[in-house]
């Protein structure tokens, strides 16, 4: 074991001295190891960036032309005094966990991540470790997630609902990872699917990559609504109500986000339904996740973090909170992501 921690919290992320990199910083550092392309964890500015070969694409799309390498899942690379190598979170397409060994102490860095298959991510895979950083997004026992399919259910029946009706549905979801999973779950028996062009410019970064994604339509300002009857749209959460969305005509709205399972929640949002699906893990896959990593040493980020750790330290692990800039799913902001 080292004398000191392989993974320390800065005011710049999450640092290891031994490699000189950081993980997921939030301010400008010579090297960065991204676990995924979401706005809180890939940022602009790093002199470089090391992330697995399937987020590279969108981070591209999303920072503009960076000094960028792609890393193989399961490549182990040795950065100065740390073996590093990138393991798969299920949280979107090419998201990872990274794992830094220096002298036999084994760290993981989780990013986000979410346990059950979605059939579209990489399926997340426990690495065990001595020490393990997770997420706590939704680390309340009320947040357990339905099976996907069950959702799917549920939303292909209001869908059919709408269509039925003569009305458009619009289904607010984020732009990366959400939105395509979404889908997959949709049943295109129905009508057809359009895109926000926020949706759809991530759709040719991800079908660039081979991922296979259902047929989509732009909807761009020059197609016509009326061409589309039954049609569903997949859109920012932003843009449902906007000018955009209400040249549709008569329509019915819908937000996909673990936060739906709450209450307050669904009430503060404009749209006519709530879907609960999260890209995150739930409370028994939070649990699952740590016990399936063997670590003892468990630090807590952003969520439910004093509550999440409180318990896991209830259950003789040595947990703590760390602070760290990183988002999550956000309940209000939803398109932080």
């Amino acid at each position: 074991m080292s004398d000191g921690p392989i993974l320390t919290f800065t005011d710049r992320g999450i640092y290891c001295a031994a490699g000189d990199f950081h993980i997921d910083p939030w301010r400008p550092v010579a090297r960065a190891l991204i676990t995924h392309g979401h706005a809180d964890h890939a940022r602009s500015g790093h002199e470089s960036y090391l992330a697995t070969h399937a987020a590279l694409p969108v981070m591209r799309h999303r920072l503009g032309d960076i000094n960028a390498e792609g890393i193989a899942y399961g490549e182990a690379r040795q950065i100065g005094g740390a073996r590093v190598s990138f393991h798969p979170a299920g949280h979107v397409p090419g998201s990872a966990q990274i794992r830094v060994e220096v002298g036999g102490e084994v760290w993981v860095a989780s990013g986000d991540y979410k346990v059950e298959n979605d059939g579209l991510s990489e399926p997340f895979a426990p690495i065990a470790c001595h020490h393990f950083i997770t997420e706590s997004t939704f680390g309340l026992p009320v947040f357990r997630w339905r099976p996907q399919a069950d959702v799917a259910r549920d939303l292909n029946a209001w869908w059919a609902g709408c269509a039925a009706s003569g009305k458009t549905a619009f289904l607010g979801a984020y732009a990366l990872g959400k939105a395509q999973r979404l889908m997959t779950m949709l049943d295109p028996a129905i009508g057809p699917i359009l895109t926000h062009g926020a949706v759809e410019a991530t759709n040719r970064v991800l079908r660039t990559q081979g991922i296979p994604l259902p047929d989509t339509v732009a909807a761009t300002a020059v197609i016509r609504p009326k061409d589309f009857p039954g049609a569903l749209v997949l859109t920012p959460p932003s843009a449902l109500g906007s000018k955009w969305a209400r040249r549709f005509g008569a329509q019915e709205s819908a937000f996909a986000s673990g936060w739906m399972a709450l209450r307050g929640v669904r009430r503060r949002r404009a749209g006519d339904r709530g879907f609960v699906i999260s890209d995150h893990a739930d409370w028994t896959g939070l649990l699952s996740a740590i016990k399936d990593t063997g670590a003892e040493n468990i630090y807590v980020t952003h969520g439910y973090t004093d509550i999440f750790a409180r318990y896991l330290t209830e259950q003789g692990l040595n947990a703590q909170v760390v602070p760290t800039q990183f988002e999550g799913e956000m309940a209000d902001r939803e398109d932080a992501e």
